[in-house]
């Protein structure tokens, strides 16, 4: 290099700033399309979050060490860079346990692997569909389309739900109906709820629970499986469809109610209506 530019008539003086522009000039492009390539081919065989993460430390370490080499150039003595290096390791490491926290977190997260990016998870109180997987947080899209950021170490100390995981889901239906609806028939109308739409699967199968007595009737969990992209349209149709069927087949769906009684059932008790002028109305009764 030093023989090139004498032939070239550059003074010696700038033989080392134009070397280290060089290094700097071809190193960063060659880096970044290399970190890009890594992270394209490790997403491919893997995940996007690996891929992301493989891409993103070839580069800070390509950074890295192209800058030791620029430093060497302009006479710097590595052992003492190395040193000074380490001391701010060190003082950097205790201004920034959180970030450190974070991905360390990070690396749990992408090899547990509780979800990848595009599922729809509920993190806390937070629900939503995931953007991406980064070293120090998680991004989050709400379903009423709010950005939400999630660091890493608190995702990890906090309960995930993952609504998307596996391809079907099931939906639970909870109603009562009247304690004078005959349970065998109540079974028939939820069975055809279902069969009626082309939505719910019929494998698994639905199933019908009886819960057990509630205060003003029978309590039943009505469950269905669909299709996890169905999940959400079920909801609605399957409430639609019950209450259809039941309308058809007189099958009554309780609300409370409250039965005054004086002693036995067949005795009511006697109502009085009082008008500004004294009593108007007797006689009339309640059960």
């Amino acid at each position: 290099m030093e023989s090139l530019m004498n032939s070239l008539g550059i003074p010696s003086q700038w033989a080392t700033p134009i070397q280290a522009a060089m290094l700097i000039l071809l190193g960063l492009p060659l880096l970044i399309w290399l970190s890009r390539r890594v992270q394209h081919r490790i997403g491919e065989l893997i995940t996007s979050q690996h891929g992301l993460i493989a891409g993103k430390s070839l580069l800070y370490a390509g950074v890295a060490g192209l800058g030791v080499i620029v430093l060497s150039l302009f006479g710097f003595p590595l052992g003492n860079l190395l040193g000074a290096a380490g001391i701010l390791g060190i003082a950097l490491g205790f201004a920034s346990q959180t970030s450190i926290s974070n991905i360390i977190s990070g690396l749990f997260i992408m090899g547990e692997r509780p979800f990848v990016v595009g599922d729809i998870v509920t993190i806390g109180d937070v629900s939503g569909e995931v953007l991406s997987i980064d070293t120090l947080s998680i991004k989050v899209r709400t379903f009423d389309n709010k950005f939400i950021r999630l660091p890493n170490e608190t995702i990890i100390k906090s309960q995930v739900t993952n609504l998307t995981r596996f391809p079907i889901r099931r939906f639970d239906l909870d109603l009562s109906v009247a304690y004078k609806e005959h349970l065998g028939e109540v079974r028939q109308v939820l069975m055809a709820s279902a069969q009626g739409l082309t939505i719910c699967l019929r494998e698994p199968e639905p199933l019908v629970m009886i819960l057990g007595f509630g205060e003003s009737g029978i309590n039943i969990r009505f469950a269905v499986w669909v299709l996890r992209k169905d999940w959400l349209e079920a909801r609605s149709l399957l409430v639609e469809e019950v209450k259809r069927r039941f309308d058809q087949a007189g099958i009554e769906i309780p609300f409370p109610h409250l039965s005054l009684y004086r002693g036995a059932a067949s005795q009511p008790l006697q109502v009085e209506l009082l008008g500004t002028d004294g009593p108007e109305a007797s006689g009339h009764g309640m059960g």
